[in-house]
């Protein structure tokens, strides 16, 4: 009897063991602020460490917007979110209109990355409501940030070396499977291109096509690139101001002006508090006035109004300067700090000290020495040598690059284009700052290039749609000499 049980032992274990079940998502019907019609809400657990995958565990929290056509196809889109911090569902209001004409047929899906929004999020408190003199306290900046790493260590999910973009990139991929998705389509931005090149580089059989708009792929070493990146789109506001008839006339000696106000700061000042509005005062450092710069950047058509408010800086009135900066807020969603750090931190800064980055001439080392005080501190993750390298792509990559960009300019792009290799195309356009795919004709070029049924269908794509689109003109006051209008002749009669 033991003889002929132990041969049935050894035959059972001789037979292979069945696969155990993926995990799937329970999608049920929900609501979301500021979205008209009724989306699909679910979960999916996750390892917190991804090495042990008994040990603590999160939840991912995705949305799903449903396609439209009830014969939709089987490869949905979805979307990377930026900072790295941006919560991916908070950006769903804003990006279902952008991207109608794919849901026709096809699901959206958001996921929020780990760290951000509901998945095991880790935000630090708002500064917003701080004295301006307190918010602008650099030194009592770092001491903020650094009792919010001890409280964000306290969570339950606060090992904060768990939220590398690999990592993310791994649960996204679990978030495919969970869905029943055999492939899908990616469009990121700014971050995004970053998550997406990762996905790309570890899933490739898993992208049927990918949007990458504003490359900042991950050999950038985000804080040195700042600098010569942001000086380059500064300077190019100058010079176009210079070769503007009407702001050359207003604004005659405006490089000096810019000169002249970094070289008077710090410097006390009265500003109103974004909240309150109430009158404050605050000691001005260079480094404050180089970030609020650098907020309009982004956007051409504010960046229109800094010739007018660095030549009313320098003459002392900083309001205009402060208004364009409180203005880009609320255009911005906010990011969880904690874990843009721990991207940050773990990514980017081991690599600076070999990085070949020449300084701006104003921006110096600013942001470098500003992410390496945030960092001292703070816990970094491991992050493999191959998540550096950019593999050639293996199905079409569409690459957007605005020229006017700030902080993700064409020469990321044109990096990251050589190494993706023949199935990648690379746009520029020209005027655009950061984020070319809201650029109406653009989205249509997404479009096309998504909706394309072959490979070959979409790297023919027509791109250039906006390639000739002019830089908006610098923001000038009327000319007090000129005649006013006459009102009586200008009024409108039935």
């Amino acid at each position: 009897m033991l003889k002929r049980l132990s041969v049935l032992a050894a035959l059972l274990s001789a037979l292979p063991l069945a696969a155990a079940a993926a995990p799937t998502i329970e999608l049920k019907p929900c609501r979301l602020s500021g979205v008209a019609t009724e989306v699909q809400c679910g979960q999916l657990q996750r390892p917190l460490d991804p090495t042990q995958p008994q040990g603590k565990t999160i939840n991912l929290h995705v949305v799903v917007v449903p396609a439209l056509a009830r014969n939709k196809l089987p490869d949905p889109v979805v979307f990377l979110a930026g900072g790295p911090g941006q919560s991916a569902i908070k950006l769903v209001p804003m990006l279902t209109g952008r991207l109608a004409r794919l849901q026709q047929r096809r699901d959206l899906v958001f996921v929020d990355q780990r760290g951000t929004g509901k998945s095991a999020p880790l935000e630090c408190p708002e500064e917003r409501h701080l004295p301006v003199a307190e918010g602008l306290d650099l030194e009592a900046n770092y001491r903020r940030t650094d009792a919010c790493r001890a409280e964000l260590e306290k969570l339950p999910h606060g090992d904060l070396r768990q939220y590398t973009t690999v990592i993310a990139m791994q649960d996204l991929d679990a978030v495919r499977e969970a869905l029943g998705v055999a492939q899908w389509n990616l469009i990121g931005g700014s971050y995004g291109t970053r998550a997406g090149l990762e996905y790309l580089r570890a899933f490739p059989t898993k992208v049927r096509r990918a949007v990458l708009d504003g490359l900042a792929p991950p050999d950038m070493a985000l804080p040195l690139s700042f600098s010569p990146d942001n000086q380059a789109a500064l300077d190019a506001v100058l010079a176009a101001c210079e070769q503007q008839p009407g702001c050359e006339k207003a604004y005659p000696k405006l490089a000096e002006q810019w000169q002249r106000l970094l070289a008077g700061l710090p410097r006390e000042v009265t500003l109103q508090h974004p909240l309150t509005g109430k009158l404050e005062k605050a000691v001005l450092q260079r480094e404050h006035v180089l970030r609020a710069v650098r907020g309009p950047l982004y956007v051409p058509a504010f960046a229109s109004a800094l010739p007018a408010a660095i030549a009313s800086a320098a003459e002392g009135n900083f309001n205009a300067l402060s208004g364009l900066l409180s203005s880009m807020g609320g255009r911005q969603t906010a990011l969880a700090l904690g874990m843009h750090l721990s991207v940050i931190c773990a990514e980017d800064l081991p690599r600076m000290a070999d990085a070949k980055e020449a300084a701006g001439r104003d921006y110096g080392r600013a942001d470098a020495q500003f992410y390496g005080r945030m960092c001292q501190q703070w816990p970094r993750g491991s992050v493999p040598e191959a998540f550096y390298t950019l593999p050639a792509a293996q199905s079409p990559v569409l690459l957007l690059s605005g020229g006017a960009d700030p902080v993700t300019p064409p020469r990321h792009g044109e990096r990251v284009a050589k190494a993706l290799g023949a199935k990648a195309i690379h746009q520029v356009v020209p005027a655009a700052g950061h984020g070319v795919m809201s650029l109406p004709c653009m989205r249509d070029v997404v479009n096309r290039f998504i909706d394309a049924k072959t490979e070959a269908e979409a790297l023919a794509v027509k791109t250039d749609c906006a390639a000739k689109m002019p830089r908006p003109l610098a923001f000038v006051p009327p000319d007090p000499s000129l005649p006013k209008p006459d009102k009586k002749n200008a009024e409108v009669k039935p």
